[in-house]
């Protein structure tokens, strides 16, 4: 049986999205709150444990704030990602993942990934009701660019998520690189600039940005990093 959106909002998970979305991810409980409600739905989930945070809130507001036939991308999607297979899994379709280092095109359980740039994708103004961009932006992606397509790809009225790395003071990264580009851990004035940007091409924050820090719920053991995650929530006008 295809779990419906139903299913998923009667695990009383609206208003810890309500209270997580704007804001940074503030403890490890707030991770373990997120994985008890994809197991109970039986969702597909993210291997890496604090991505399933954003990824439930991604998921939540996809299926709250977009139209049953609404395209929506996962920008920046990787294969292993949960968002899209979840969304498939809830009887969502018209759903692609793009990244630049997918190769070709292919349809993977009724979830589309092609090559593509999320600054410059190659898809039709207005093509979609719903974007997600789950930590991606922290990686050599020009923020700018990036806003003004996704405003570009965004129907009216329709939601962008984006969730990255993120501290409220700047984390000293020693000068290491990943994914080849520095690595960067944004700040509050980073989301700050974020937000004055967005709205500068017609995204509009549905709330003030929580900036405030408590837990470094993630280890980047590899670069000996710790910080947390943050995401915005964003309606084209």
């Amino acid at each position: 049986m295809i779990i419906t959106r139903q299913h998923v909002f009667e695990l009383g998970v609206e208003q810890f999205v309500r209270a997580q979305t704007n804001a940074a991810l503030l403890s490890g409980h707030d991770v373990e709150m997120a994985l008890g409600a994809l197991r109970r739905a039986v969702l597909p989930m993210h291997p890496d444990r604090p991505k399933n945070w954003d990824g439930l809130l991604a998921l939540h507001h996809a299926m709250e704030l977009s139209a049953p036939d609404d395209a929506v991308l996962d920008a920046g999607a990787e294969v292993y990602s949960a968002f899209l297979p979840a969304l498939r899994a809830l009887g969502r379709e018209r759903l692609t993942g793009i990244n630049l280092t997918i190769e070709g095109e292919r349809d993977e359980a009724g979830v589309v990934y092609r090559q593509g740039d999320i600054t410059a994708a190659p898809f039709a103004d207005g093509r979609f009701g719903f974007i997600a961009c789950l930590s991606v932006i922290e990686h050599g992606v020009d923020i700018a660019a990036f806003l003004r397509e996704q405003a570009r790809l965004l129907r009216p009225g329709g939601h962008l998520f984006v969730s990255f790395d993120y501290w409220d003071t700047p984390v000293d990264t020693r000068g290491q690189t990943a994914y080849g580009a520095p690595i960067h851990i944004l700040t509050r004035e980073d989301v700050a600039a974020m937000v004055a940007g967005a709205q500068e091409v017609g995204l509009l924050p549905t709330g003030r940005f929580r900036p405030e820090c408590r837990e470094q719920v993630v280890h980047w053991h590899r670069f000996g990093l710790h910080y947390s995650f943050a995401n915005l929530l964003l309606r084209r006008v």
